[in-house]
């Protein structure tokens, strides 16, 4: 049975993309920094398994197929309007699921249970219990897999006024910079016995964090 909660996410979520979803890539395009230093970071080992966690219209995976050629991708976002772009986008390159980043089994999904490389991309900000989507994401590590991560900063090195004026904006669309990613993204290397590596971005607008299972 899905939670209540999920359910309510997932209209939510629907609603705000349902009419956005045809012109979401054009407009994010200026203001999603380091997506694709992430893609660039990725290193999928050949024939690799790739999983991206609130996949939306399924930009990052088509960008995935075109830089590491024979990955297996897989996708799972909890908007079924934001997957309809995703499928048309991506066709057969890419399974796609709806499935709630703090709640699903890969398994029963794709009929697989870990990944080389796991994707969360802009969506920590935009998931309520964003650790638990954490910990969900590392389950689906493999051994020597990665969880890369990207995501709005404290844009602390950035002018008052701009980071008033975004933080104003993303408000708008739910959205919720998370000032504690990096820590958090340590405890998930921790419980892993792993470690991670972490970066500030285009002068701390994004942070950019690896957590890598040994």
């Amino acid at each position: 049975m899905i939670a209540a909660e999920t359910r309510s996410h997932a209209a939510l979520m629907d609603g705000i993309y349902r009419h956005q979803r045809r012109i979401y890539d054009l407009t994010r395009a200026w203001y999603l920094l380091g997506r694709d230093h992430l893609i660039g970071e990725l290193r999928v080992p050949q024939g690799g398994r790739v999983l991206e966690i609130a996949c939306g219209t399924g930009r990052n995976l088509h960008h995935i197929a075109r830089a590491c050629p024979g990955a297996s991708l897989h996708g799972l976002d909890i908007s079924e309007e934001m997957l309809r772009s995703a499928r048309a986008k991506l066709g057969d390159r890419a399974r796609l699921a709806a499935a709630d980043a703090c709640d699903f089994d890969p398994q029963a999904l794709f009929g697989v249970a870990t990944f080389d490389r796991v994707v969360l991309s802009y969506s920590v900000s935009m998931i309520p219990d964003w650790e638990r989507a954490l910990d969900m994401a590392t389950r689906c590590l493999a051994p020597a897999g990665e969880l890369h991560v990207v995501d709005f900063s404290e844009q602390s090195r950035l002018p008052g006024w701009f980071r008033t004026g975004l933080r104003a904006w993303l408000g708008k669309f739910h959205v919720t910079p998370r000032a504690d990613l990096h820590p958090a993204l340590e405890r998930a290397a921790t419980s892993l016995g792993g470690r991670v590596r972490w970066r500030s971005l285009f002068r701390d607008y994004a942070q950019y964090g690896v957590v890598i299972r040994p």
